[in-house]
């Protein structure tokens, strides 16, 4: 059959992957691949092992958990409708006008098509008519355990194109010696039951004919008595493939019998009294036909090698192809044949001319029109390849570019990215209410002077790596790191009522986290300062080389002086955040009123601890003891130090180790349902107003708004109000941010 032809050509295994695609999804063809250890795609003309088509169908049936038979069976079926979607329906179809006529064509089928793929190895199928209307299909074949393909195929054509149902039982398996090698020969009992419309069916079940034969019917073909008497049947045969009882040449004349299709039933022969032609004539007419008998005597031939030109007798030998009439009268086989020949490269190599050959042999058009057929097919696969080329070109620009957006994306919020690539202007956009922190290295610049450069960098970077991992489990903002200073906000861009909860819980991890990295100095683990403020603020994007998102307003300038009055390993809280927390089942305890520089008195707390969320959920760690409580993640934190050079050892230029652990985002409330919130969210992000009023990107000077006079726009890297609780020590602090990515 068709799919033998193809099934060292790509083809097959393109048929393959579309079959598990289409029936059992894109994923279970991606696990059927890597476990058979194949490509994702396959070229149509390429030729490939037939071990990658056996490897796949043995993997299909350990993942699809089905035996052989029934994956081959059903491959059988869908390669047929496959190769009717690729364009071979029409020559299908023209095969025969009857199933007995489909299958004794198929070898013809075969023949044509190895004029295209020259690397086939086709099987080879003889059908039996018997007397009860079953037929024997005798299929021969090198490939040995794919003859279950057979009924899946030759069921599929029965049923479309002549529109009846068969049933195709093993009744022998043998293997015989050939020329070539060994071939399996199976052979097949075929029954066949007519398939009627509803209509056809109910008016055909009511006849007294129907009533009266059903029985016997259905005895004649479901009866296991019949396939036992044809097995023994074959078994009688032997290993011959034609019956005992027929002579060698009777069967020889059945198989080379004239067709009988419909044109040939559609009239008799007329046979003149007297052959008009004499017999040079038909000799030069029919220069390779050939007449022998039945001990293979030639006894006449259109050219005889004696008769030959002395230059032509060295050529290689020269293959022919034809049709064998038995001539009852003369008791001898006539062959009319024509050199085997398909291409050009064949006709020189032997020698040959288009002269050579008869005006009124075909073989002269094939070998021409296969010429230019051969030419289309490079031309296709070189198109193919590049078309795969292509695809792999795409697939690994695709992957770049979610690179690159990832990237764009951790620079900028995601929606403000999107619309900067669409080349749109991002309008400022207000929030009434967000929440902000800051965050520095307490003794930062003590450390800075005894360190080299290279150690100050190891050590932030350590620190920031498990501050930004927080940011994905308590989905808080990172605004921007400056020296050692960390600012993250919550609430902005994408609007969240539980905005404090999750920069409350995000500042306890820090504090965890500060834990497990190392002083470079003292070698102890660093200590930092938090402060948090809430209040409204305004974002937009400034710039056009290097954008930034950036906040303005008086909560920004608060919340720094939060984290500047704070206290080294505590978390300052201003009296706005302690409001939106009191309720929220957080541990806080009350400062008291302090002197904040440009704000004067104000009523301060510190943060405790979340009364409810384990260290495991702030951290984002899984669950693994949820009665270890906060002890056994506080131990794991602290064991957990990381190392960084002293000031008295070599400094190597090594990356601390990133934390492996996922991040498991942390649980929050945002609404009526989490479902509905999300999708409000998210319909929000797409907004460039992000709360409804919108400002012109002019006014962005004069949108620090209600500061003191004393307090100005709040530069970067300006000086900060040294911490009551500090050493005396004068620093320069670079983490008052108004405008800030």
């Amino acid at each position: 059959m068709l799919i033998y032809l193809l099934l060292q050509y790509g083809f097959i295994n393109t048929c393959l992957k579309s079959l598990v695609v289409e029936k059992y999804g894109e994923e279970t063809w991606e696990k059927l691949r890597l476990q058979a250890g194949v490509q994702d795609s396959f070229l149509t003309f390429e030729v490939y092992k037939d071990e990658i088509t056996m490897q796949l169908v043995d993997k299909a049936c350990q993942i699809l958990g089905v035996p052989a038979d029934m994956v081959l069976r059903e491959f059988g079926e869908y390669f047929f409708e496959f190769c009717k979607r690729s364009g071979y329906d029409h020559m299908l179809r023209t095969l025969g006008g009857n199933l007995y006529e489909f299958i004794e064509n198929l070898d013809a089928l075969h023949s044509y098509l190895s004029l295209s793929y020259q690397e086939m190895n086709a099987p080879s199928f003889r059908v039996e008519k018997n007397e009860d209307g079953s037929m024997h299909l005798h299929y021969y074949s090198d490939r040995r355990g794919l003859c279950h393909i057979v009924p899946g195929i030759i069921g599929a054509a029965a049923l479309d194109f002549f529109n009846i149902e068969i049933s195709m039982e093993i009744v022998n398996q043998t293997e015989e010696e050939e020329r070539t090698g060994k071939k399996e020969h199976i052979v097949f009992l075929v029954t066949q039951n007519p398939v009627f419309s509803y209509k056809e069916r109910n008016e055909f079940s009511s006849s007294p004919q129907y009533l009266g034969d059903s029985e016997k019917q259905i005895e004649n073909q479901l009866n296991k008595e019949d396939l036992e008497k044809a097995k023994n049947t074959i078994r009688d045969r032997g290993s011959s493939v034609c019956p005992v009882k027929k002579s060698h040449w009777k069967t020889i004349r059945g198989i080379i019998t004239l067709g009988k299709g419909k044109l040939l039933r559609g009239f008799d022969p007329v046979y003149p009294k007297s052959l008009w032609i004499d017999t040079k004539t038909f000799c030069n007419g029919l220069p390779f036909h050939m007449v022998f008998d039945k001990e293979l005597r030639v006894k006449q031939a259109g050219t005889r090698r004696e008769m030959m030109p002395e230059s032509w007798k060295q050529r290689p030998m020269l293959e022919l192809r034809g049709q064998m009439i038995w001539m009852e009268s003369l008791q001898c086989m006539l062959y009319l044949c024509s050199p085997l020949l398909r291409t050009l490269h064949e006709l020189e190599e032997r020698q040959m001319h288009i002269a050579d050959i008869a005006p009124h042999d075909v073989t002269r058009d094939l070998i021409l029109l296969n010429q230019q057929r051969l030419a289309e097919m490079e031309l296709s696969n070189q198109l193919e390849r590049k078309k795969e080329e292509l695809r792999i070109l795409s697939k690994h620009l695709e992957e770049e570019k979610k690179k690159t957006e990832a990237l764009l994306y951790a620079m900028l919020p995601q929606h403000v990215a999107n619309q900067l690539k669409e080349g749109k202007r991002v309008e400022a956009g207000e929030f009434k209410e967000c929440t902000i922190l800051f965050s520095d290295v307490v003794t930062f610049t003590n450390i800075c002077a005894q360190c080299e450069p290279i150690q100050i960098v190891l050590m932030l970077n350590s620190m920031y790596l498990r501050f930004d991992r927080l940011t994905t489990v308590h989905d808080v903002y990172k605004v921007e790191t400056i020296g050692d200073a960390y600012m993250v906000v919550g609430g902005v861009p994408v609007p969240v009522p539980t905005h404090a909860e999750r920069v409350a819980n995000f500042a306890l991890g820090m504090i965890i986290a500060a834990k497990g990295v190392q002083n470079p100095v003292s070698g102890n683990p660093i200590q930092i300062r938090v402060g948090i403020h809430t209040g409204p603020v305004l974002a937009g994007v400034v710039g056009e080389k290097m954008p930034r998102y950036c906040l303005f307003g008086d909560t920004v300038n608060i919340a720094s002086r939060m984290e500047s009055h704070g206290v080294p390993s505590k978390i300052h809280l201003s009296s706005s955040a302690y409001q939106c927390l009191k309720c929220k089942n957080f541990e806080m305890t009350e400062r008291g009123e302090i002197e904040v520089k440009g704000k004067g008195k104000m009523h301060t707390y510190f943060l405790i601890r979340n009364k409810t969320a384990t260290e495991n959920e702030i951290m984002g760690r899984p669950m693994k003891d949820l009665d270890s409580g906060h002890e056994s993640v506080q131990s794991f934190q602290e064991g957990r130090t990381e190392t960084i050079p002293s000031c008295h050892q070599p400094v190597t230029q090594t990356q601390p180790e990133k934390d492996q652990t996922p991040a498991i985002a942390m649980k929050y409330i945002d609404g009526p349902t989490d479902t509905q919130n999300s999708l409000k969210r998210r319909n929000q992000a797409k907004t460039a107003d992000l709360t409804g009023k919108t400002y012109d990107s002019k006014s962005d000077g004069s949108l620090h708004g209600n500061q003191h006079a004393d307090d100005g726009p709040c530069p970067l890297n300006r000086g900060r109000v040294k911490p009551a609780t500090e050493e005396p020590q004068i620093r320069n602090v670079r983490s008052n941010f108004c405008t800030l990515l």
